[in-house]
């Protein structure tokens, strides 16, 4: 706890983090400073049942998992497993695979259109070969959207911490008319079925199954016991007759939770070195980052161990946020085209682009190309001088 201000330091939350879980005990590796065993990225929470570990263990491999056309791959898809896309540093990061969406507005109302029968939900770009052989395309960008953009694969590691944060904590932190007047009005999201959502850029997906569901669809075009009609993992044009023989579903109700169970525990990535980094931690709060980018937040009780109570370093509140025309991308349930939820900066140090669609190489860049509700933060950053922003800057990479 930084003694002159109150605030805890990021040292402090990260002990904290870590104490919780370990109660301190010194056994097993160490880290640098000796005092707390060490995580490494890709590590299963601590704390977990011998029972939880097996299932963590069954998902990873999964994970990793190649599927074949004759397991039901495609016969639309973009990669053919789930560590394709979330590659690096290890399974569960990021990858060079983007998505590709597309929506309009539709109705009296103007409510966001997927455009799910053109396969705006996601523009798959590779089809299998005997889907080929029988006419089958790649999804192409539809000609009737008014709205397209292209999403970088986002980290995976912590969501079941992030699932576990009570609803009515977030909620909290909602203010949708601005009520307090300083500019920020974050809402909640929600799914197309009008559930309170958090996972997702545009916070429209609401729990980590459905991610996980959704993800084998579109991502793989592999049909589950939640969605198993085929026509609707290939969308439009067709999907054409013989072109996918494998029994439906083709990935089962137990694959399935294994899979979220892998989500589930798998831990945050650990931090950097914070030994002088108070002068940045102190920019982040004083220029309104961290309105927006909580800091600190719990999750609520659990019967897991590794998930009951405990704190999280996820810097986002996990709300909607106007982020301006110039990060303008596709509508959703429950956002318009240039609201975003806000990015936890949970492990930022392992990133190398930035933004939604990662658009900017610097974190210094991503600041700047704020606007919206961010751009009374973004222009304080802009008014510091050069070492200012270092300092900032040099804070942000021991997330």
């Amino acid at each position: 706890m930084d003694p002159s201000s109150g605030r805890p330091t990021l040292r402090w939350l990260r002990l904290l983090v870590l104490c919780s879980f370990t109660a301190c005990a010194p056994s097993g590796p160490q880290s640098a400073d000796g005092d707390v065993p060490a995580l490494e990225i890709g590590d299963p929470l601590p704390g977990l049942t011998g029972a939880e570990r097996t299932r963590f263990d069954r998902g990873r491999a999964l994970f990793a998992r190649i599927y074949t056309p004759e397991e039901g791959l495609g016969p639309r898809y973009n990669e053919n497993s789930c560590s394709a896309c979330h590659t690096f540093p290890v399974d569960g990061g990021t990858g060079e695979t983007a998505v590709r969406k597309a929506t309009r507005h539709s109705g009296r109302g103007g409510s966001c259109d997927l455009m799910t029968p053109s396969g705006g939900e996601n523009l798959r770009r590779q089809v299998t070969p005997v889907a080929a052989e029988r006419g089958a395309v790649p999804v192409s960008m539809p000609p009737d959207r008014e709205h397209e953009a292209t999403f970088s694969i986002p980290f995976v590691f912590g969501l079941g911490l992030v699932e576990a944060l009570p609803l009515d904590d977030i909620r909290r932190r909602a203010d949708p008319d601005d009520g307090d007047g300083d500019g920020i009005s974050g809402r909640l999201g929600r799914d197309v079925a009008g559930r309170p959502a958090r996972f997702g850029r545009k916070s429209d997906v609401a729990t980590l199954l459905d991610f996980t569901d959704s993800a084998l669809r579109l991502e793989m075009g592999l049909t589950t016991p939640a969605a198993p009609d085929e026509r609707r993992a290939g969308a439009t044009p067709p999907v054409p007759t013989g072109s996918d023989p494998a029994p439906e579903p083709e990935v089962d109700s137990a694959s399935v939770a294994d899979l979220v169970a892998f989500l589930t525990f798998l831990a945050p990535p650990p931090t950097g070195d914070d030994s002088s980094t108070e002068a940045g931690a102190a920019l982040f709060t004083s220029l309104g980052c961290a309105d927006c980018h909580v800091p600190h937040m719990e999750t609520g009780p659990s019967p897991s161990p590794a998930l009951d109570r405990r704190p999280v370093a996820l810097f986002s509140d996990l709300l909607l946020h106007d982020m301006g025309p110039a990060l303008a991308g596709t509508c959703a349930p429950g956002a318009t085209p240039t609201e975003y939820r806000t990015e936890p900066l949970m492990g930022l140090r392992y990133r190398e682009t930035f933004l939604h669609d990662g658009r900017a190489r610097r974190v210094r860049d991503a600041i700047l190309l704020h606007g919206g509700e961010a751009t009374a933060a973004r222009d304080r950053f802009a008014a510091l001088d050069r070492l200012a922003q270092e300092e900032l800057l040099r804070y942000l990479r021991t997330l």
